[in-house]
């Protein structure tokens, strides 16, 4: 080890020094002491590394007031919640990463009171003596879709997997090749099916799939016909599948229930709004399916849940599967999506107050007035780092639904100058709280569609941050 190495580690300050030093003493009597102690270590041992790697050869480096100015900033980010609110930029309205569906004010309003005390969770409060949490729900959900019978657990694969577990479990499933779909996460149907212990039979090809496929591999160990809806991708051209009218008609003929599992299903019939037409649950129910799975979030805009709805019996048994327990839903879930399935009651009510919802029905105009006001917000800026300019683009509905839908939005568009791409994008990934934005063709995009109108300030603020930047 060189002199100068010597010399650089002895200038280190103590850990007593920065306890008592004017920058940290003011600050460490809001953190537990423990904290302060393990950011004054971090800060510390790297330190002795960057020495060590020639990475600090001046002395002012090591100077009190710069050490514990550097601890100061460690005890932010170690102190700092690891699941944190950002600001949704992308134009990707359920965004899976983000946190997919952002819920409803009149939602949010419940949850105080609900959270911060008891509840009747599973209490009769008519009986006096315990009841069933599934009621809170299965009554709205009947109401909305004329269902005979519901059930909510945690996720839409968990409703998959316990109602293929239920009814076909050493049993065979016929489903169609071409309906075998992945979802987030390198999730399969596949997959699923195998963990159920149901057995998969495969019909038909990838593009076509005749209502006789399904009618050849039908025999004793048949216990189900699926059909899953390709709610996050579409086959197009040379096509052809058997609609669910169809299944549902040799499923009586064969007394085999018919099971549907809609991904992303949706109360709302979007195509009254300009967009490509989905598969309502109430008119999949109509049709006959027995049983129909679908997510709580996504285009239903409420919690992460997976609902099941049908036939009674079909519903019932499920619930009495052991495997329901694992699966089950907490009082927080429970709250969030009663209350947001209350608002479809009134259609219009929906579009106006459900967030998402909202987002995807969002017109262009509003869009583009929006976009004015938040470059009116950042206001002129004298800067080298970069321009800002308003351009159209697209927003996509995400989350895995309506995957051919392209929505007409307004963007503001950073254009680099002295800052690149890469350094803005990141700058405002980082920021407080993170504005996640896109990149597209060297150019930071910020669509306004996502960005709520209580965050506008606070993206307008970033931006003028930035421009300040030297």
């Amino acid at each position: 080890m060189t002199n100068q190495k010597q010399s650089l580690f002895k200038k280190i300050p103590s850990v007593d020094r920065l306890l008592m030093s004017p920058g940290l003493k003011d600050i460490s009597s809001s953190y537990p002491r423990s904290l302060v102690l393990n950011a004054i270590h971090q800060v510390l041992d790297e330190l002795r590394i960057y020495i060590q790697k020639g990475k600090i050869s001046k002395v002012s480096e090591l100077s009190l007031e710069s050490v514990s100015g550097q601890v100061a900033e460690r005890l932010k980010e170690i102190s700092r919640p690891s699941l944190r609110p950002v600001i949704n930029a992308t134009g990707v309205i359920v965004h899976t990463n983000l946190g997919r569906s952002v819920l409803a004010e009149s939602v949010l309003k419940k949850f105080r009171p609900l959270a911060g005390g008891y509840s009747n969770l599973e209490y009769n409060l008519d009986q006096g003596k315990r009841g069933s949490r599934y009621t809170h729900v299965e009554s709205i959900l009947k109401e909305l879709t004329s269902a005979e019978a519901a059930m909510v657990v945690n996720n839409n694969a968990a409703a998959v997997l316990i109602s293929l577990e239920t009814l076909a479990k050493g049993r065979e499933v016929v489903v169609s090749r071409g309906q075998l779909v992945e979802i987030g996460g390198s999730f399969r149907i596949p997959a699923v099916m195998q963990k159920s212990g149901a057995k998969m039979v495969e019909v038909g090809a990838t593009n076509k799939t005749h209502l006789w496929d399904y009618e050849e591999v039908i025999g004793p160990e048949t216990a189900l016909l699926l059909k899953v809806h390709t709610s996050n991708y579409q086959i197009v051209g040379f096509t052809e599948e058997v609609p669910l009218t169809g299944l549902v008609e040799l499923g009586k003929r064969y007394t085999i229930p018919v099971m549907e599992d809609l991904g992303s299903g949706c109360l709302v019939d979007f195509s009254k709004y300009g967009l490509v037409k989905e598969p309502t649950v109430k008119e999949t129910l109509d049709q006959g399916a027995d049983l129909v799975t679908f997510s709580g979030d996504k285009l239903l805009g409420g919690p992460q849940a997976g609902i099941i709805l049908g036939r009674k019996d079909v519903v019932e048994a499920i619930k009495k599967n052991p495997l329901n327990r694992a699966l089950r839903i907490d009082k927080l879930t429970l709250l969030a999506l009663e209350e947001t399935l209350r608002m479809y009651r009134d259609e219009s009510a929906v579009l106006r107050e459900i967030p998402t919802l909202r987002m995807i029905c969002q017109p262009y105009k509003s869009l583009a007035k929006k976009a004015e006001r938040l470059l009116k917000l950042v206001g002129k800026m004298k800067t080298a780092n970069f321009s800002l300019e308003l351009a159209d683009g697209n927003s996509r509905p995400g989350g895995g639904a309506l995957p051919l839908s392209e929505l007409p939005s307004r963007l503001l568009c950073m254009v680099p100058g002295k800052l690149s791409c890469q350094f803005m994008e990141t700058w405002l990934r980082s920021y407080d709280p993170p504005v996640i934005g896109r990149v597209e063709k060297e150019t930071v995009l910020l669509d306004v569609r996502t960005i709520q109108d209580r965050e506008l300030k606070v993206v307008a603020d970033a931006i003028r941050k930035l421009a300040k930047m030297k």
